[in-house]
């Protein structure tokens, strides 16, 4: 014994969809649920061979029969119902293909190396206070100090470059830079202490 699944085409005559459809275009509820009744697994079958995803399906043949009844009154034969209703899932399915966002697949390692992320808070809290006591530091040191270590540390320029533009011989500028860090040490230590 052989079961054999019936198609919505089968199981209706031509004239019997015609008469669901003409109902249903005058508002005949009843009309429109013996369509989906007759239909829906049709679509359901249509949907899930295009998206390859049964809940996706499931959602995409809903929205299918909402949009195929709100504009019933399109169609002006009747007897075409099931190939209208055909089109309208392809195409549909075609849409939400297109606009699905595809995943992508990363490697565990790649992703465990390029995830930068500080696990301490405790530690990120104390690095921006560092940051705020080495900026009023700075503040508190003289002119020529403050020059020295933003030209260097701030503004990345070389011994040379400083150099040049402090006109004073290489020698000077190390020193300087000793003695204007041994001096911003001691104002964030005063501030530590605050």
């Amino acid at each position: 014994m052989t079961s054999t699944v019936a198609s919505p085409y089968t199981e209706l005559s031509e004239s019997s969809v015609g008469d669901l459809v003409l109902q249903a275009q005058s508002g005949d509820r009843s009309a429109m649920d013996q369509l989906y009744c007759r239909f829906q697994q049709h679509v359901l079958s249509i949907a899930y061979k295009r998206l390859g995803n049964w809940d996706e399906a499931q959602e995409l043949s809903q929205d299918v029969f909402i949009q195929a009844f709100r504009r019933l009154n399109q169609l002006q034969a009747p007897e075409a119902f099931a190939g209208w209703l055909r089109q309208i899932v392809h195409r549909m399915a075609i849409n939400r293909l297109t606009r699905r966002q595809m995943p992508t697949s990363v490697d565990h390692e790649i992703l465990e190396a390029t995830i930068t992320c500080d696990s301490d808070p405790l530690a990120a809290v104390l690095t921006s206070e560092q940051k705020i006591q080495v900026h009023q530091g700075l503040g508190r040191l003289g002119e020529l100090d403050r020059r020295t270590l933003v030209a260097f540390y701030l503004d990345g320029q070389s011994l040379n470059q400083m150099s040049d533009a402090f006109e004073a011989p290489i020698g000077t500028i190390k020193r300087r830079l000793h003695v204007a860090r041994k001096r911003l040490a001691k104002e964030c230590e005063m501030l530590q202490a605050i």
